[in-house]
């Protein structure tokens, strides 16, 4: 029981962490929350194709996987593995395959929400 408690611990600090990194530069810079998105992802990319990130990962489990910076050490990891496997092809080929559940996902609970509920124009 203790090391469930420990591990849910963990990623709700790292979790929490990286959300208040976001938070704070909403709050301090000029920066919109699309910018920040691509620069969380952006960043996940570069910690993820130098292998930092996947020690973090290895630490707070969902904690890292789940925010932007997870998705962006998902694409750095798929293109990783795919140049392995198949060479230069994996550059294009790895990060499509390596989120594709992701996204997918997201876009069908995206239209499920769409369906559900309804959506007032401005």
């Amino acid at each position: 029981m203790s090391e469930i408690l420990l591990m849910c611990l963990k990623a709700f600090l790292v979790g929490g962490a990286i959300c208040v990194i976001g938070q704070l530069l909403i709050d301090i810079t000029k920066l919109t929350p699309a910018r920040i998105l691509v620069l969380f992802v952006c960043l996940g990319v570069l910690l993820g194709a130098f292998g930092i990130y996947d020690k973090l990962v290895d630490f707070a489990g969902a904690g890292a996987t789940i925010p932007l910076v997870g998705f962006g050490n998902a694409l750095a990891a798929g293109t990783r593995d795919a140049i392995k496997e198949k060479g230069f092809t994996g550059i294009i080929t790895g990060p499509l395959s390596a989120c594709a559940g992701g996204v997918t996902v997201a876009i069908l609970s995206g239209l499920v929400v769409a369906f559900v509920t309804k959506p007032k124009d401005k």
